[in-house]
């Protein structure tokens, strides 16, 4: 008996066509003019995805969701791809996964209703608010504060490079509820309401990459919010927070793959029709061996995905073998995309072509959600050394 792998199925087919469709009709048309502009019409663009409803894949149907696994939600994201423009792939996927997969697995019924289904539905935009200006990758040295005052917490600090920021009605927010000192096992996750007052947006930084979508600097002065948007366990926001970043982990391993695999395919396309020296450069030895390797390491790298998809659907931890897939699929992106630019010769270095944008937006890939030091630090550990 033949057992298939991935278990693909003719729903999860329904969904690629749906978000292949729309990504190709309506978002890639777009890419030079939202990166070029440096935004782009999130709200718009999400109240259309929830009428397809595409927002809420994972999420049950008690709260608006399709109620599905994580291989719908990887149909979702490698379709996703064909928008073309990494900035807007990324903000769709913290609103659907990175900022509210949390909610979804630990929330408390009222928290979904109040904060999750406003998503699904397309009302609410959410952020995943973590990183400090003395804290990124090491979380437990966050120093944002929030102090209990009767039945409310009083937060204090600042967070940066807060993809969605700008726009959120909300931040999945992570603050410390334990003393100065308390490292790892005094930090909580709440839900914040952006129209809290005391709450502001500072910079929108501007980036090498992913310029359609902002990365932005947070600021609470003295903001209160009531006890119960304390999202999972008081001063177990750390776990959460690991736990967390797997999801975000294999979202950005599958962005890594659709975005080598679309930049081979337009790198080849260029390469049958472009001649030099009386030849299409793909005849030329160098650059088919070339490419014959980036695609061998490309399948390489979505089978070990896959096969980190396939943890994250068990009961075992899937820490060790999704950082593996987002070091390879990550560090892997930067040489294939290297090559792809260089193949299209002085073409490549032109913001008209895909390739050049590509270029840039896929070097946040071993930097965002964890670098790739960090990601080789958790295998060690993982494996025992």
């Amino acid at each position: 008996m033949t057992v298939s792998f991935p278990p693909w199925t003719d729903e999860h087919d329904m969904i690629r066509r749906t978000v292949r469709q729309f990504a190709v009709e309506r978002l890639a048309p777009h890419r030079h003019e939202w990166d070029k502009a440096g935004e782009w019409p999130a709200r718009e663009v999400f109240q259309e995805m929830a009428a397809l409803g595409l927002l809420g894949i994972k999420v049950e149907p008690e709260y608006d969701g399709m109620g599905l696994d994580w291989w719908a939600n990887t149909a979702f994201a490698e379709e996703l791809a064909h928008a073309r423009n990494a900035g807007v792939v990324m903000s769709i996927l913290v609103n659907t996964d990175m900022a509210t997969g949390v909610i979804s697995e630990i929330g408390t019924h009222e928290q979904k209703q109040e904060f999750l289904a406003p998503v699904v539905r397309g009302e609410k935009i959410a952020a995943l608010g973590v990183t400090e200006p003395g804290a990124g990758s090491d979380v437990a040295n966050i120093r944002t504060t929030a102090i209990e005052d009767g039945d409310d917490f009083v937060i204090n600090g600042s967070k940066t490079y807060i993809t969605n920021g700008s726009f959120a009605d909300f931040v999945t927010l992570a603050v410390r509820t334990g003393g100065p000192d308390s490292g790892y096992g005094g930090i909580s996750l709440v839900l914040f309401p952006t129209d809290t007052p005391g709450f502001t947006v500072g910079r929108k930084l501007d980036k090498l990459g992913t310029r359609s979508v902002d990365s932005s600097e947070l600021h609470f002065d003295n903001c209160r919010i009531p006890k119960r948007n304390l999202l999972g366990i008081h001063n177990g926001g750390f776990i959460h927070i690991m736990q967390n970043f797997q999801g975000e982990r294999i979202v950005g391993a599958l962005m890594a793959v659709s975005g080598m695999e679309l930049a081979v395919e337009d790198a080849l396309r260029y390469g049958n029709e472009r001649k030099a020296f009386g030849r299409p450069l793909t005849k030329f030895q160098v650059w088919r061996h070339k490419f014959a390797e980036h695609l061998t390491s490309i399948q390489a790298a979505k089978m070990l995905t896959y096969h980190a998809v396939d943890k994250m659907m068990g009961d075992d931890d899937p820490t060790r073998e999704v950082s593996m897939a987002k070091l390879y699929g990550a560090d892997l992106a930067q040489r294939v995309i290297y090559d792809c630019l260089q193949f299209h010769g002085g073409y490549g270095f032109i913001e008209e072509y895909d390739i050049a944008r590509t270029y840039r937006d896929m070097r946040l890939l071993p930097i965002g959600g964890g670098t790739s030091e960090v990601m080789k630090e958790i295998i060690s550990k993982y494996s025992g050394f």
